[in-house]
C-alpha cells in the first residue's frame, strides 16, 4: 500500500533498507542530516552532502540533478541517531530558478529496495523558498516512521543548515555549492517513472494555484474514479477489548521506550514525542479537510460558471459528484486520524501510570507511595494539554527544571468560556488554589532544603487557599501582608539576586555571605497590583528578568486588566512569564505546528487528602534535614 502523505503526516516503515527517490523536474541538491532524539546533530560530520556523500547508513548524490536516489539503511545508523532529515536545495550561481515557487512542486517517495513505493509526498505550498526539509525518518518506540515535513527556507541552504544546528552554516553551504559546481560525482540513474499525476490522489494538503489535481481517466461505464490504482485498504483496527488498542502492524506501546540515560529521561522524551506526533497528525487531518473544502468550492464554481449546467439535471449531478468527492476525502482523512489517535491513546494508557511523581497527575497512585526525593528531577508537570479532535487524549505539560521563566496564573476572564461562567471572586479563588497546587508540587519534587517558598499577600485575601502551606509549615516565613511586609520580602530577594550576580561576575561563587540560603527561591505574589507601589513594581520586574538565572522565580496570581493603570510599563513583565489559567483555556501553542492547545490546570481528586499528605512529608523531611 502506498501512503500519499501531506505536510505533518507520518507513516510506519516496514523495512530498514530503503531508497528515497526525488523527482523535481529541475536540478536540485539533495542531502541528509543525522540527529539524536532531541533533534541535535553531533557536528558537520553528521551531514551527507555532495562534498561528503556517504555516512554510516546514508548515501546521497554528489551532483545537482532533477532526479535522485538516496540510499538509506536505518539498521546501519549509529545508535545515537534517531532522526534522518532529507534536505533539498536549489543550486546557486548556475542560472537556474532561484525559488521553488517558480517551478513544479518536488515529489519525494520512500521505496523498498525492490522499488515498491511505501510513502510519497508532493511538496506543495512553496513560494520564495530555495531550500526545504522534505522528509524526516524518525524512530518511535523502537520502530521507524517517515513524516512529511515541507519546511521551506527563504534564506536557502545556509538558513536550512543553521536551523539544523550546524556551526558556521554559511561556510558549509558555500562548500557544498562549490562541490556541486565542480561536478564532483558519479551520475545517478533516474528512478522508475512515477505514477502520473492524473492517477495520484493528493487527499490532504492545500495546493498552489498552478498545481491542482487532475481527475483519473473515467471508466467507460461509470463516473470518475479518484482512487489510486495501487491503493490498498488501511490496516484493520485491533480486535477487542477496545478502541484504544493500536491498529494491526503497529508495535505494542511500552512505557519508557525512548532514548535517555535514566527512566525519567526516557519517559520525558516519550511524552514529548507523543506531543509532537499528536500536533502533526492533527495538522495533517485539518489540512486534508481544508483541501477538501477548497476543492469542493472550486468544482462548484466551475459547475455554476457553465451556462449549460444550469439547465436540467446536469447542474445537480455535478454538485452531487463534487460533494461526494469532498465526503470521500474527509472520510479518508478521518480514518487516518482515528488510526493515529488510537495508537497515541494506547501509548498514553501505558505511559501515564508509569510516570514518576514529578510528571504524574495528582490522582496517580504514585503519590500514595510518595517519598521526598534526594535529587532534583529534570522536569515538572504543570497541567495537561489536549486538542478538540480528541479531548480525552491528554498530553502532560512538562517544563524543565530549574524554571527558565516565571509563572503567571491569570485570575482574569480573558476569552475563556469556562472563566466567563464564574463570578470574579470565584475565579480569583481558583487562581490562588492553582498557584498553591503548583507550589506544592515544586516543593514535593525537590530534596529537603533545596527549594524555599515565600508568599506576598498584601490584603490577606488568599489566606484560605494558602492554609495547607501555612499549616504544614513549609513556607520560608508567614505570608507577608501590608506595605511593610511586601517591601521587606521584595528587598530580601532583590538583594539576594544582586549578591549572587556580583559573585558570579567576579568568578567567586564561594564569596557569598556566610549562612546565605543557597536553595532555589519561589515568590508567590497574590492579588497584584493591589498594595504595590512603584518601587515594588520595579523590583518585581527586576526579579522576573534577572531572578531565574540565579535561582529566584516568580509565581504571579493576577488579572492583567487590574494592572492597566500602570500602562505599558508592565507589558515586559507579562511577556516574561508563562501564562497559566485556573480553568480550561486554549491559549498555548506547540512549537511545531502552532495549534491552539487547551490547557487544563492541575486538579486534586475531590475529597482527596493527597495535598496535605505530601506537604506533611515535605515538612517532616525538612525538620530532619535541619537537625
Amino acid at each position: 500500500m502506498t501512503a500519499e502523505l501531506v505536510r505533518g503526516q507520518n507513516h510506519p516503515l516496514p523495512d530498514t533498507r530503503l531508497e528515497i527517490r526525488v523527482s523535481a523536474g529541475h536540478p536540485v541538491v539533495a542531502g541528509a542530516t543525522l540527529c539524536d532524539e532531541q533533534g541535535r546533530m553531533g557536528g558537520a560530520e553528521w551531514i551527507a552532502h555532495p562534498g561528503s556523500p556517504s555516512l554510516p547508513g546514508v548515501e546521497v548524490s554528489q551532483q545537482a540533478a532533477a532526479d535522485h536516489r538516496l540510499a538509506v539503511d536505518l539498521g546501519a545508523l549509529p545508535p545515537a541517531v534517531h532522526r534522518v532529515s532529507v534536505l533539498l536545495a536549489l543550486p546557486a550561481g548556475v542560472g537556474g530558478p532561484a525559488r521553488f515557487g517558480a517551478v513544479a512542486a518536488p515529489f519525494v517517495a520512500v521505496t523498498g529496495l525492490d522499488g515498491t513505493e511505501i510513502a510519497s509526498y508532493t511538496i506543495t505550498g512553496l513560494d520564495r523558498e530555495s531550500a526545504v526539509v522534505a522528509l524526516e525518518l524518525y524512530r518511535r518506540q523502537g520502530a521507524w516512521k517517515v513524516r512529511a515535513m515541507g519546511q521551506g527556507y527563504e534564506g536557502g541552504l545556509a538558513a536550512m543548515l543553521g536551523d539544523q544546528g550546524v556551526e558556521r552554516p554559511a561556510e558549509l553551504a558555500a562548500s557544498i555549492l562549490d562541490a556541486v559546481a565542480r561536478g564532483l560525482a558519479r551520475s545517478v540513474s533516474a528512478p522508475p517513472p512515477r505514477v502520473p499525476d492524473a492517477e495520484r490522489v493528493r487527499h490532504t494538503a492545500p495546493v498552489a494555484a498552478d498545481h491542482q489535481d487532475a481527475p483519473a481517466v473515467p471508466a467507460a461505464d461509470g463516473p470518475i474514479d479518484y482512487a489510486h490504482p495501487r491503493r490498498q485498504p488501511p490496516p484493520e483496527p485491533a480486535p477487542e477489548p477496545g478502541p484504544a488498542l493500536p491498529p494491526t502492524g503497529y508495535p505494542t506501546p511500552v512505557a519508557g521506550d525512548a532514548g535517555g540515560w535514566s527512566m525519567d529521561e526516557r519517559l520525558y522524551n516519550q511524552v514529548w514525542g507523543m506531543f509532537e506526533d499528536l500536533a502533526r497528525t492533527t495538522a495533517a487531518y485539518r489540512s486534508a479537510c481544508d483541501f477538501a473544502e477548497s476543492r469542493l468550492d472550486q468544482e462548484l464554481d466551475r459547475a455554476l460558471s457553465d451556462p449549460r449546467s444550469r439547465i436540467g439535471g446536469a447542474g445537480d449531478a455535478a454538485r452531487e459528484a463534487a460533494r461526494a468527492k469532498h465526503d470521500e476525502l474527509v472520510a479518508r482523512a478521518q480514518e487516518a486520524l482515528d488510526r493515529d489517535l488510537a495508537q497515541l491513546a494506547a501509548e498514553s494508557e501505558v505511559v501515564e501510570p508509569a510516570l514518576p511523581a514529578a510528571f504524574a497527575r495528582w490522582d496517580n497512585p504514585v503519590w500514595q507511595a510518595y517519598r521526598v526525593p534526594m535529587e532534583v528531577p529534570m522536569a515538572v508537570r504543570l497541567g495537561d494539554l489536549h486538542l478538540p479532535e480528541r479531548t480525552d487524549l491528554r498530553i502532560p505539560m512538562l517544563v524543565r527544571l530549574p524554571l527558565e521563566r516565571g509563572l503567571w496564573v491569570d485570575s482574569g476572564r480573558g476569552r475563556s468560556e469556562a472563566a466567563g461562567l464564574l463570578d470574579q471572586a470565584e475565579l480569583r479563588r481558583l487562581a490562588m488554589d492553582t498557584a498553591v497546587a503548583h507550589a506544592a508540587r515544586l516543593l514535593a519534587v525537590h530534596p529537603p532544603g533545596e527549594f524555599a517558598v515565600h508568599v506576598v499577600d498584601p490584603a490577606g485575601s488568599g489566606a484560605g487557599s494558602l492554609a495547607p502551606l501555612v499549616e504544614a509549615g513549609v513556607l520560608a516565613g508567614p505570608p507577608a501582608a501590608g506595605a511593610a511586609g511586601v517591601s521587606a520580602v521584595l528587598a530580601q530577594l532583590t538583594e539576594r539576586v544582586d549578591l549572587i550576580q556580583m559573585a558570579m561576575r567576579a568568578g567567586a561563587p564561594d564569596a557569598l555571605p556566610p549562612g546565605m540560603d543557597t536553595a532555589e527561591q519561589l515568590l508567590i505574589v497574590h492579588d497584584f497590583p493591589h498594595g504595590f507601589d512603584d518601587r515594588a513594581v520595579t523590583q518585581l520586574r527586576y526579579l522576573a528578568d534577572e531572578g531565574p538565572a540565579v535561582g529566584v522565580h516568580l509565581l504571579m496570581v493576577a488579572d492583567r486588566e487590574d494592572a492597566s493603570a500602570y500602562g505599558p510599563v508592565l507589558d515586559p513583565l507579562w511577556r516574561s512569564l508563562l501564562r497559566l489559567t485556573p480553568v480550561a483555556d486554549d491559549h498555548l501553542a506547540d512549537p511545531w505546528v502552532g495549534h491552539a492547545w487547551t490547557y487544563e490546570p492541575p486538579m486534586f481528586p475531590p475529597g482527596s487528602g493527597v495535598l496535605r499528605q505530601v506537604l506533611s512529608q515535605v515538612a517532616e523531611a525538612r525538620r530532619q534535614w535541619d537537625r
